[in-house]
């Protein structure tokens, strides 16, 4: 959420960083509200500072006898009363209207976010790895020999419908292994604090985060009111909602791996084929907190600490700077990096690592205690994928492909699968 004294002090500069978003300029619109809101605020504590002095009145008149005096005064604190009363509602109505315009604004992109329209005009920044020239033409995950009987689709969908999968076993095992070893690199060598968290949130939880007003449809939620995450991004940036922190207990680094759930709304006919776009799912997440001078170089390492599981996995990708056009609603910069799919012959993305400034913690109210004292300020957050687990599986088995439809697997890998390191065209570890 937006800071609307900052748009008070410079709402040319809000403007513009909406406008690079494709957003129109609302800053007067929006202050016009601001303004109409402190005017009720201002006359609410009028009428109750009339209301408390004609209150101390009343009680003089009655007992020097004056009648007359009394009634009028009696009638002023009533009158007053119910002028508090409706200026405090106005102010109250004009608050949440304005909160609620403030709500559904994207976050303004840092200066250094490419400007843009779409994917198209995203920017490479790195590249690791070339990918294998195979002697045969290469398939697609589900279309290789030794993963199609493990990897279920139709039963899934008798369960579940579209966009569902049911894994198998040694395929079930690799996808296991690889949600093991993400999880395990990040707590013993990126310091990064394992959480087990819940994967249904209530509302506040998904408003906190930037999921509620405008995206609720690409959610799913129970008939009760709580939400399946989409990612735990949101439980994990969450349980620091209304905390005030002590400088010295950031950064916080937590790391979760769960279940993820959604509804693919704005995505009909995209990626029907495989595992690729799935309505459940699993993900390795990163959650940091920050001091907001830490923040730029937190970004950094996270986005490291995700292209280096990558690397330990042999598989090709690239990273890209999201453009203007392209970022999520919440982020003021957003990495991505691309996994090299030889089945699709491109590169398709396998994690986000984005930077949300104070934005999500303007929401839930996360500030801390600075160290040298004042009024507490607001956190940062940043949050990546470490990675997609699905996403990886796909990269792992169609890098690692072989013409007989075997499939040889990262050696990092061995330590999870009893020492194995084949997945063979009979679908067995070998």
């Amino acid at each position: 959420m937006h800071d609307i004294r900052a748009i008070r002090e410079n709402p040319e500069a809000f403007d513009a960083g909406l406008a690079r978003r494709g957003a129109d300029a609302v800053s007067s619109s929006l202050l016009e509200l601001d303004s109409q809101r402190r005017a009720a605020i201002t006359a609410a504590e009028t009428a109750q500072a009339d209301q408390n002095k004609a209150s101390k009145e009343v009680g003089k008149a009655k007992a020097s006898g004056d009648e007359a005096e009394f009634e009028r005064l009696r009638a002023l604190v009533a009158a007053k009363k119910a002028e508090v009363a409706e200026m405090q509602a106005k102010a109250k109505e004009l608050d949440e209207q304005l909160t609620y315009q403030l709500a559904i604004l994207p976050n303004t992109p840092a200066d250094d976010v490419p400007q843009g329209a779409d994917e198209d005009d995203n920017v490479e920044v790195n590249r690791w790895g070339t990918p294998r020239e195979m002697a045969f033409t290469p398939v697609e995950h589900f279309e290789i020999k030794g993963v199609a009987a493990s990897m279920d689709f139709e039963t899934a969908a008798k369960i579940s419908g579209a966009r569902f999968v049911m894994l198998k076993g040694a395929v079930a095992r690799i996808h296991r292994a690889l949600a093991q070893f993400m999880v395990d690199t990040h707590v013993d060598e990126n310091g990064l604090t394992e959480i087990n968290s819940p994967v249904i949130v209530r509302d506040e939880a998904m408003y906190g985060t930037d999921k509620l007003p405008k995206f609720g449809e690409d959610s799913y939620q129970t008939t009760n009111g709580w939400w399946l995450v989409p990612t735990s991004e949101v439980p994990l940036t969450y349980s620091v909602a209304g905390d005030i922190l002590d400088q010295g207990a950031l950064p916080i680094r937590m790391t979760a791996h769960t279940l993820c759930f959604r509804s693919e709304a704005g995505s009909a006919g995209k990626d029907t084929s495989g595992m690729l776009r799935q309505h459940q799912f699993e993900k390795v997440e990163m959650v940091s907190v920050t001091l907001p001078d830490q923040s730029e170089d937190e970004q950094k390492r996270m986005l490291r600490c995700a292209e280096d599981l990558l690397e330990r996995l042999e598989i090709p990708y690239r990273t890209v700077v999201l453009c203007t056009g392209d970022m999520g609603f919440g982020a003021k910069r957003t990495f991505d990096i691309e996994a090299w799919i030889p089945g699709q012959n491109t590169y398709r993305e396998i994690s986000s690592v984005s930077t949300t400034g104070d934005f999500q913690a303007r929401r839930m109210n996360a500030r801390f205690k600075p160290a040298e004292g004042g009024k507490p300020e607001f956190v940062h957050t940043l949050n990546g994928s470490g990675l997609a687990v699905g996403r990886c599986l796909i990269a792992v088995l169609e890098n690692g492909q072989q013409a007989d439809g075997s499939v040889e697997l990262p050696a990092v890998l061995a330590p999870y699968l009893g020492g194995k390191t084949t997945l063979t065209a009979q679908g067995t570890l070998a």
